[in-house]
């Protein structure tokens, strides 16, 4: 009896429409939030068909989702992936929102509708559309923008390049570096733009699943242009001979261990890190840990990056008498012949890189840094099969 009292309480005091129908699709029972909603009094609905709420467009698809359902009936949302829209007594059409719930009501199989106008979330996902599109397009038009600044850039080269040989040099170097940065900043920078926009949209809606989306992408875009900043700078210390090594005692089969750990969390579904160090004791060399976990870094984020779903990454560790040798072997998309000779090139990038990201500063900072470390750093590469980078460095390094 108390339960009985407290669904006709909800029954009756929600605010979302409630509507009670039979096996037949007639109505049983509406509450007073239906009589507001479709603007009909209670006596106009009961023992009529539902689908005098229905479009006349949808009744003959609806009878059978009728049908359908009280075959299987089960709490769900009605029409799921598809708008659903309901009609007034006037006439007037309007998208809802629609969830049954099966029911037994003195013995008799019913089902509950709640319905919810949607009207307004309608409005302002539009909105929100529209307001993207717009902000797309301001993107585009500053982009293009920045189009023409580098054009006016690259033909000041081109006067420049008349007079002096080594200024021409310089500002290609610049040439290339504005083009590389703008094209690398410009798609994580319109990603958080646009993701801050929908952010405050969806905070506006109480969507926290599509907030979460899209700070997951901000935090995505932001990390790419960190690691574009550090590429940079990387090549900028290294120009100005800040970088020097600092050799000391450490156990190279931890370094490794935990760098694959840690790469193996970024890996693409299905793709592993695979470690095998060819020595029955642990390794211990006088070198520098924090270049050399640079190195290993840079080469398996790559292995990463340029490989597929599901496959393998072999980090392979031979101990000679006076060198380490590393080798770095996946099942990626490997590198033409013509393009290994530019490899370790600043700005370089292989022909099929296509659009995978990437400034083509980490290769050469790789072999710099390698040579810092009084070794050096080679490339085996079939096309389609996949690459193999060795690093070969002394296990003694003099400070």
């Amino acid at each position: 009896m108390k339960s009985s009292h407290q669904f006709d309480a909800v029954f009756l005091y929600a605010n979302e429409a409630i509507i009670i129908t039979n096996e037949r699709g007639e109505i049983v029972r509406i509450n007073p939030a239906t009589e507001r909603l479709f603007g009909y009094a209670d006596e106009e609905l009961i023992s009529k068909r539902i689908d005098t709420l229905i479009p006349d467009r949808f009744r003959k698809a609806h009878d059978g989702h009728v049908k359908k359902y009280h075959q299987k009936p089960k709490p769900r949302a009605m029409g799921a992936g598809i708008d659903l829209f309901a009609r007034k007594k006037d006439g007037r059409e309007f998208p809802v929102e629609v969830s049954l719930s099966p029911c037994d009501i003195n013995g008799t199989q019913m089902v509950i509708a709640f319905i919810i106008d949607i009207t307004e979330r309608k409005r302002t996902e539009t909105q929100a559309k529209d307001y993207q599109l717009k902000l797309e397009q301001d993107v585009e038009d500053r982009t293009l923008i920045l189009q023409e600044a580098i054009e006016k850039l690259e033909n000041t080269k081109k006067k420049l390049d008349e007079s002096l040989q080594k200024e021409r040099e310089l500002n290609q170097l610049k040439s290339r570096f504005i083009s590389t940065a703008s094209h690398e900043f410009r798609t994580p920078l319109a990603t958080v733009l646009s993701s801050l926009t929908l952010v405050e949209k969806y905070i506006e809606l109480n969507d926290t699943s599509k907030q979460e989306k899209h700070l997951t992408r901000i935090k995505k875009s932001i990390s790419n242009l960190t690691d574009i900043l550090n590429d940079i700078l990387s090549v900028n210390k290294i120009d100005e001979g800040k970088i020097v090594s600092n050799p000391h005692l450490f156990n190279l089969n931890e370094l490794l261990e935990d760098l694959t750990s840690e790469l193996n969390l970024i890996t693409k579904p299905g793709q592993k890190i695979l470690l095998d160090i060819e020595s029955s004791e642990d390794i211990e060399i006088n070198q520098d840990p924090k270049l050399l976990s640079h190195i290993i870094s840079n080469l398996l984020s790559n292995a990463i990056k340029f490989s597929h779903m599901e496959t393998e990454i072999h980090v392979r560790v031979t101990d000679t008498d006076d060198d380490i040798r590393i080798s770095i072997k996946d099942e990626g998309i490997g590198i033409p012949e013509s393009d290994l000779e530019n490899l370790f090139t600043r700005f370089f990038r292989s022909e099929n890189a296509g659009q995978i990201q990437g400034t083509g500063l980490g290769l050469s900072i790789v072999n710099q840094y390698a040579e810092l470390l009084n070794g050096n750093v080679e490339c085996i590469s079939k096309l389609h099969k996949g690459s193999e980078f060795i690093l070969t460095i002394p296990k003694t390094l003099e400070a």
